[in-house]
């Protein structure tokens, strides 16, 4: 009997660890996939502080506030996506005090049981538990090796009652821990519900903003149509430069390759690295220097650091772009407009050669820096720090952006180009 009683128990046991292993299991996927919103959560709220920080910057009575638009629209579409990894992260953790208080059930039950089990083995012991009784049980063995069994089985079946012990004070311990759990749970569910709340005030009062913004410059259109056409004349300016500066530039790199193949000995090894290459698919014939560099910044593709310093955001993207909100408004841009922070500085996104700074009305100084075959355009500078022909580094300061006073705006405008191909920046820039 004692014995079908030790099996009976064991088999408790087992289900038990079985029932905590699979909870541990469920909490650790739990756990993780609340831990991926909350870095979410995190990175949606940096972009927020971004904008607002660019926002407060940015004059709410400027004259043409397309880029504070921008910035409102940005802002309420984080300000969305805030709203929306909050309610879902609460309802993970609607899922993980669901579970958590299934686990307590259960867990209490489990104790219960174990307690019960524990102490009808007491009582069955106590009542078989004097001397000659266990002596009795050993000598009605039917052979000496029975004998020996029945001894080991008492001594096992009495660490067995002591292990039991130790497993219903473990339990009660992980229950502790457990409600503990449950109460750190439910104490971040309030916040979260709380904060879900205050960011969805903040969104319609953003939302309201945004539509007297609209109303404002639909009613300003034929003095914004015009402000865009200017806007459009500078920035084709600015394209003639930078063409004709690239143009120029492969003219000098061909002479030069011509120069060198009439000149160079065929047994001269001493000036390998001024050999200049065959252009082959190319445009601009590279030394073999400019051609490494060239496939270095190639391989960098998504992983070059933003062109500014300070808080950043993308105010006008690549290509050829229709306003959401305002239909008359439509614009192709070459490259990016990034609206920083007041003195901020504009800074290469990779190591290069100064090429040529010039002025084009609408973008102040604009710089050109090549690196190989690819080209990065710096413009809306207000203070160069670089000069032509100078070698610069990754990072490396160009020149401080200029702020507007009249709008507070700080909009620096970057090209990447690959000799004569416009590419986008955002595909490049991380």
């Amino acid at each position: 009997m004692l014995k079908r009683k030790k099996r009976r128990e064991l088999k408790y046991v087992v289900l038990g660890l079985f029932f905590f292993c699979s909870i541990f299991v469920l909490s650790a996927q739990q756990s993780k996939k609340v831990k991926i919103l909350e870095q979410k959560r995190v990175e949606a709220l940096k972009e927020i502080a971004i904008t607002n920080k660019l926002l407060s910057e940015t004059s709410k009575n400027a004259k043409l506030s397309l880029n504070r638009l921008h910035l409102l629209m940005g802002q309420i579409a984080s300000r969305k996506e805030m709203i929306d990894l909050l309610q879902e992260e609460i309802k993970e953790l609607d899922k993980h005090v669901e579970e958590t208080e299934e686990q307590i059930k259960k867990t209490s039950k489990h104790i219960e049981k174990n307690k019960k089990d524990y102490v009808h083995s007491i009582c069955l012991i106590k009542r078989h538990n004097g001397t000659l009784d266990k002596l009795l049980f050993i000598l009605a063995a039917d052979d000496f090796a029975q004998g020996v069994r029945r001894t080991r089985y008492l001594r096992e079946y009495a660490t067995w009652q002591k292990q039991q012990v130790k497993e219903i004070i473990k339990e009660q311990e992980k229950l502790k821990e457990t409600k503990k759990e449950l109460d750190t749970t439910l104490d971040k569910k309030k916040i979260l519900v709380k904060e879900s709340k205050e960011e969805a005030i903040k969104l319609h009062k953003q939302q309201e903003e945004k539509k007297q913004q609209v109303f404002l410059l639909n009613q300003k259109e034929k003095e914004l149509s015009a402000q865009l056409d200017k806007k459009k004349n500078q920035a084709a300016e600015l394209n003639r430069q930078i063409e004709k500066q690239i143009t120029y530039e492969v003219k000098l790199a061909e002479d030069a390759r011509r120069r060198t193949i009439t000149e160079r000995k065929p047994r001269d090894k001493s000036k390998k690295e001024e050999i200049i290459s065959e252009p082959k698919h190319n445009i601009y014939a590279m030394t073999t220097i400019e051609a490494k560099l060239s496939s270095s910044f190639s391989a960098n593709k998504g992983r070059l650091p933003y062109p500014v310093t300070g808080s950043h955001v993308i105010v006008s993207a690549f290509g050829n772009q229709k306003h959401k909100e305002l239909k008359y408004v439509r614009t192709n841009n070459n490259g990016i407009d990034i609206q920083t922070s007041a003195n901020s500085d504009a800074r290469s996104v990779f190591k290069g050669v100064i090429t040529k700074i010039f002025s084009v009305p609408g973008y102040n100084t604009s710089v050109i820096v090549r690196h190989g075959n690819y080209l990065t355009v710096y413009c809306n500078i207000s203070e160069v720090y670089v000069r032509s022909g100078e070698r610069v580094n990754t990072g490396q300061k160009i020149g401080k952006i200029f702020t507007d006073k009249d709008t507070g705006d700080t909009v620096m405008h970057f090209q990447l180009w690959k000799e004569k191909s416009k590419q986008n920046p955002a595909l490049w820039i991380r």
